[in-house]
């Protein structure tokens, strides 16, 4: 297996499920942007906008190559200047209806040319109303997904997940979480293959995942509390990703493409100064589940 391999199916996953989301919404269609980079490489980002659940939402596959900024030499703690490749598919969902969450997921494969590579990736929840028995569903969905690997995965990943989808300057976790890895890389018990068959399983669980919400939670009713609700939980998503997200603070600072960067925006969000919900509502109850460690699976 070579970088061109999984470059392959990393296209592949991205209009697999393009046409899964395209078929669940009904009616809006993905609109395509080629572009490429002047030091290497390029990519293919695709958006929907305005559909009959989905208001805003993108699926990003890129494949870029060149010399490792010096940023993330540093980072590595790398002195000689390496070439590196890099490639995946990353996802964020903007849905309408405040009863259908927020989703992204990332999966990516990096090389560098001193012969280091891994891969990382991860897919989380963010409903703006936490309902237990579509959290229960999630994790144990992502669960079994991850035990036909290998049965340390999912719990070692939901924590690093916890700690990493977590607003520190507000002590609440973004989401209900899922799993998170990075630098995931071969050893005496997984190979290079086994690895990415892993990613894979990942990647591939987004689709069922996502279009079991929009069906389930697409025609549920909603009021004009629960549309500000969504407001701003949205506006809690938009500060971890520009002030917590390695990725986007990355891509930021080294001159990347900055509309595929910000393409995890939502359409609207809103701050409201000092924020309290209401005692015993179910914005109360949303909030008091942002926090790490909850069990979703027992």
């Amino acid at each position: 297996m070579n970088k061109q391999e999984i470059t392959e199916f990393f296209k592949g996953l991205q209009d697999r499920i393009c046409t899964a989301l395209e078929e669940a919404d009904g009616n809006a269609s993905f609109k395509e942007d080629l572009w490429t980079r002047a030091e290497g490489g390029g990519g293919r980002s695709r958006v929907i906008q305005e559909g009959n659940v989905i208001e805003k939402g993108g699926v990003m596959f890129s494949a870029v190559h060149g010399d490792l900024h010096e940023k993330m030499l540093r980072s590595m703690g790398l002195n000689e200047k390496v070439d590196f490749y890099a490639t995946g598919v990353s996802i964020v969902i903007h849905p309408k209806n405040p009863k259908v969450p927020i989703i992204h997921m990332n999966v990516r494969y990096f090389e560098m040319t001193n012969g280091t590579y891994w891969f990382g990736g991860g897919i989380d929840l963010t409903p703006h109303y936490v309902v237990e028995e579509d959290a229960r569903w999630f994790h144990h969905y992502l669960k079994n997904a991850c035990d036909k690997h290998d049965p340390d995965y999912y719990p070692k990943f939901r924590n690093w997940a916890d700690d990493y989808f977590f607003n520190v300057h507000r002590n609440e976790t973004r989401g209900i979480g899922g799993i998170f890895f990075d630098y995931l890389k071969p050893d005496q018990t997984h190979s290079k293959e086994q690895l990415f068959d892993f990613v894979r399983e990942v990647g591939e669980s987004f689709a069922p995942i996502y279009t079991h919400f929009m069906a389930k939670n697409k025609n549920l009713p909603s009021n004009k509390r629960e549309k500000a609700f969504q407001q701003l939980r949205r506006g809690r998503y938009v500060e971890f990703n520009l002030v917590h997200d390695r990725g986007t603070k990355f891509g930021l600072e080294t001159n990347g493409r900055t509309e595929s960067i910000l393409m995890s925006m939502p359409p609207t969000a809103n701050w409201v100064y000092d924020y309290k919900p209401e005692p015993k509502s179910e914005e109360e109850k949303t909030l008091n589940f942002l926090r790490k460690g909850i069990d979703w699976i027992s």
